[in-house]
């Protein structure tokens, strides 16, 4: 009978086999045979002095609007666009996404990523999903962002930059509970676990480094990790990304992150709230720059985007993810849902500037309402959308300056 991880990685009853990509593939030994250990050996073989074809894992957003799913399929030869793959199809009544007597989705490849688990020419493909008739399923943002943005894609790309603050929990598997906590029980308040080290303050780091070298790995713009607040929550930044490439990032990094918690035994949340209480939540904290932004005379122009952001507070609030009602009270490091607000510095806001970018007079702002499970294209797209391509009428202008909401 094998043990579970621990929340070690590295343990007397674990082995490591270096895969061709140099990234490490992590397995069990069995107790009473080689069996584990002769199935590393298959998972970790080199195919490239023996064929061209290579293996691409489709990968998809399901019907919940959060869960990843993906499936394999061989290409003749390795490729370097996405354009260069077949579209293909999945059974959407499986997922949510479509009826059982119409039940064929497409999946059409967008961006390619490396494969860690499988090394070598081996790739990830996010991909966008369509019903037959060539129209975006109603849970794919991606596809109708894309289709959308036909016409205002270098605006998007040009203008539009984004660092992304994907914050998670780690739950014990069979108790669903955080990772590090007594079961049934709680730890000491918060304070000692932030960034912290020790046996009895950091809980999953492990993990958290596995994904951090399978996303460099990948191709995946990630720019760092740190420990939470909250013990047993972690981290990590993607970022700078220009336009819709952010969103692509995300997912794909969040894909890595389920595969690396399914083979360490332990369950990932997105949850914004996942122990009630005195406890912080998960958020997306995200980053976001438009080049007159950062050019001088910038913290006008991030001023002009705060008021507008102040006047569709409510239409923001309603596409920043599930639950987040519970993460935005007004305590622990968030403004109150129902209450715009911004200031420098200040993470209690709904917009922090930084201290750096008041000083310099140009920059970046961050929206911390979002919350951990949101979708990054719905949110890139919504900010841009505000700050760039809408307008507020007089009439909004002069009731946000009532309401001294101007800034």
């Amino acid at each position: 009978m094998t043990k579970g991880w621990n929340t070690s990685l590295l343990n007397k009853k674990t082995k490591s086999t270096r895969s061709p990509g140099k990234f490490r593939v992590f397995a069990l030994r069995s107790e009473d045979s080689g069996t584990v250990s002769r199935l590393e050996g298959l998972l970790n073989l080199d195919l490239k002095p023996y064929t061209d074809k290579i293996i691409a894992e489709y990968i998809w957003i399901g019907g919940t609007g959060i869960d990843v799913r993906s499936k394999s399929r061989t290409i003749s030869r390795p490729v370097e666009d996405p354009s260069e793959l077949p579209k293909w199809n999945y059974d959407g009544s499986s997922t949510g996404q479509a009826p059982g007597e119409d039940s064929e989705v497409i999946l059409y490849p967008q961006a390619i990523f490396r494969d860690p688990f499988r090394g070598g020419n081996n790739i990830l493909v996010i991909c966008d999903a369509y019903t037959p008739s060539g129209e975006p399923i109603r849970q794919t943002n991606a596809a109708r962002l894309r289709k959308s943005l036909a016409t205002k894609r270098l605006l998007m790309k040009f203008l539009g930059e984004f660092g992304i603050e994907q914050e998670y929990t780690l739950l014990q598997r069979d108790v669903k509970w955080p990772l590090g906590w007594p079961v049934g029980g709680y730890p000491g308040p918060q304070g000692p676990y932030y960034c912290a080290a020790g046996a009895d303050k950091s809980f999953g780091r492990d993990i958290s480094d596995a994904h951090y070298k399978a996303c460099l790995y990948a191709g995946i713009n990630i720019s760092g990790t740190n420990g939470e607040v909250m013990p047993g929550q972690w981290e990590y930044q993607v970022g700078p990304s220009v336009g819709i490439e952010a969103g692509d990032h995300i997912w794909c990094s969040r894909y890595l992150l389920e595969r690396i918690t399914e083979q360490a035994g332990v369950v990932l949340t997105l949850d914004p709230k996942p122990i009630e209480g005195d406890w912080n939540g998960a958020g997306c904290h995200t980053n976001y720059s438009t080049k007159s932004m950062r050019e001088e005379g910038g913290f006008e122009v991030i001023k002009k985007a705060i008021l507008n952001l102040s006047l569709r507070h409510r239409d923001h609030i309603s596409a920043y993810g599930e639950g987040n009602e519970r993460r935005l009270t007004g305590k622990h490091e968030t403004a109150d849902i129902n209450t715009f607000s911004w200031g420098v510095a200040n993470r209690g806001c709904s917009i922090r500037v930084g201290r750096d970018t008041e000083k310099q007079g140009k920059g970046y702002l961050e929206d911390r309402r979002p919350a951990s499970n949101m979708d990054p294209y719905v949110v890139t797209s919504l900010l841009a959308e505000t700050t760039i391509l809408w307008e507020p009428t007089l009439e909004a202008e002069a009731a946000a300056q009532k309401m001294q909401l101007k800034v």
